[in-house]
Protein backbone atom coordinates (compact mmCIF):
# COMPACT_ATOMS: atom_id res chain seq x y z
CA UNK A 1 0.00 0.00 0.00
CA UNK A 2 1.56 3.55 -0.74
CA UNK A 3 1.89 6.19 1.58
CA UNK A 4 1.27 9.95 1.48
CA UNK A 5 4.47 11.67 1.23
CA UNK A 6 4.67 13.95 5.13
CA UNK A 7 4.11 17.90 5.30
CA UNK A 8 5.46 19.46 8.08
CA UNK A 9 4.18 22.78 8.98
CA UNK A 10 4.97 25.24 11.81
CA UNK A 11 1.92 26.73 13.52
CA UNK A 12 2.63 30.28 12.17
CA UNK A 13 2.28 28.73 8.85
CA UNK A 14 -0.94 27.12 9.48
CA UNK A 15 -1.78 30.36 11.26
CA UNK A 16 -1.37 32.38 8.06
CA UNK A 17 -2.21 29.66 5.46
CA UNK A 18 -5.92 29.11 7.59
CA UNK A 19 -7.02 32.73 8.37
CA UNK A 20 -7.52 34.14 5.26
CA UNK A 21 -9.60 31.12 4.31
CA UNK A 22 -11.93 31.08 7.80
CA UNK A 23 -12.45 35.00 7.15
CA UNK A 24 -13.48 34.35 3.70
CA UNK A 25 -16.11 31.87 5.13
CA UNK A 26 -17.14 33.40 7.85
CA UNK A 27 -17.70 36.60 5.32
CA UNK A 28 -19.65 34.73 3.01
CA UNK A 29 -21.50 33.18 5.62
CA UNK A 30 -22.83 36.11 7.58
CA UNK A 31 -23.46 37.87 3.96
CA UNK A 32 -25.79 35.03 3.15
CA UNK A 33 -27.18 35.12 6.74
CA UNK A 34 -27.91 38.82 6.56
CA UNK A 35 -29.44 38.45 2.86
CA UNK A 36 -31.86 36.08 4.31
CA UNK A 37 -32.71 37.44 7.53
CA UNK A 38 -32.86 41.54 7.24
CA UNK A 39 -33.86 42.24 10.57
CA UNK A 40 -32.34 39.88 13.35
CA UNK A 41 -32.49 40.37 17.42
CA UNK A 42 -29.19 39.17 19.43
CA UNK A 43 -30.08 37.37 22.61
CA UNK A 44 -28.57 39.35 25.67
CA UNK A 45 -26.60 35.69 26.91
CA UNK A 46 -24.90 35.85 23.38
CA UNK A 47 -21.16 37.19 23.09
CA UNK A 48 -22.03 38.79 20.23
CA UNK A 49 -24.58 40.81 21.73
CA UNK A 50 -22.05 42.10 24.42
CA UNK A 51 -19.36 42.90 21.68
CA UNK A 52 -22.07 45.04 20.19
CA UNK A 53 -22.78 46.80 23.42
CA UNK A 54 -18.81 46.99 24.09
CA UNK A 55 -18.80 49.09 20.48
CA UNK A 56 -21.94 51.11 20.89
CA UNK A 57 -20.29 52.53 23.97
CA UNK A 58 -17.17 53.32 22.15
CA UNK A 59 -19.13 55.03 19.43
CA UNK A 60 -21.03 57.55 22.05
CA UNK A 61 -17.77 58.36 23.17
CA UNK A 62 -16.58 58.82 20.24
CA UNK A 63 -13.71 56.41 20.58
CA UNK A 64 -14.09 53.46 17.87
CA UNK A 65 -11.48 53.48 15.07
CA UNK A 66 -12.90 52.43 12.07
CA UNK A 67 -11.04 49.72 9.26
CA UNK A 68 -11.01 49.82 5.70
CA UNK A 69 -12.63 46.92 3.56
CA UNK A 70 -8.47 46.19 2.69
CA UNK A 71 -7.42 46.11 6.55
CA UNK A 72 -9.87 43.91 7.45
CA UNK A 73 -10.05 41.63 4.48
CA UNK A 74 -6.63 41.70 3.90
CA UNK A 75 -7.33 41.66 0.10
Amino acid sequence: MPTSPSIVITMDELHHTLEPLIRRVVREELTEFANQNPTFFLDPSMPLYEDMQEIWQRKMQDKIELFSYEEVWDE
